[in-house]
């Protein structure tokens, strides 16, 4: 128990730094590539201390829980912005072609998740453009309007650090694709995190 106390405390001081510098950059800089850039390195530095998000800390949902995914919230700002989470995963799941409404940054801490990266044709509908995996030591930057999707094979455990902007709860804009109508729509906003602030 005192280790666990002891991870947490370490733990939420190194986000808390880490956060301290994201926000001073984004102050700096504003919401750009270069920016965005700058931030996914300070938390491929944060996903360095590694011992600090162990799986076991982060579990997935357990048979039963029909959420591909769980979401750990680990920082927040008062407003809802500069919000950080884990996610952890276990299970196969992929997620449509969406956008964020805010900038995002993804990086890796155990495990591999797979990204479709993607633009938006004359027609309006999408073509893929690369596909990323994400994992210990790499990242991905999103400006607002780029567009991407999750494709987790569901063969190991996968714990990510997912940054926004925004808050996930804020974001009632964030659109998604569906090909087999060649349409977009809005997700619902996320509501199902686990605060492990």
């Amino acid at each position: 128990m005192n280790d666990q106390l002891s991870r947490q405390t370490q733990r939420r001081f190194a986000v808390s730094e880490a956060v301290s510098r994201i926000r001073q950059i984004e102050y700096d800089l504003g919401v750009t590539p270069n920016s965005l850039a700058q931030i996914k390195n300070e938390l491929i530095k944060l996903a360095e201390k590694k011992e600090l998000f162990p799986t076991d800390d982060f579990p997935p949902p357990p048979t039963g829980d029909q959420r591909p995914n769980y979401l750990y919230l680990i920082s927040e700002d008062e407003d809802h912005r500069f919000a950080l989470y884990v996610t952890s995963s276990v299970r196969k799941y992929s997620t449509a072609t969406h956008n964020h409404q805010t900038w995002a940054v993804i990086v890796g801490l155990h495990g591999t998740e797979p990204n479709r990266l993607f633009e938006r044709t004359e027609d309006n509908g999408i073509r893929e453009t690369q596909r990323v995996d994400v994992s210990h030591g790499t990242g991905l930057a999103f400006m607002p309007e780029d567009l991407h999707a999750l494709d987790v094979p569901g063969v190991e455990k996968v714990l990510n650090f997912h940054m926004y902007g925004l808050g996930l709860p804020q974001l009632a804009k964030r659109e998604y694709y569906n090909p087999r109508t060649h349409s977009w729509h809005f997700f619902p906003t996320i509501k199902n995190i686990e605060d492990a602030r």
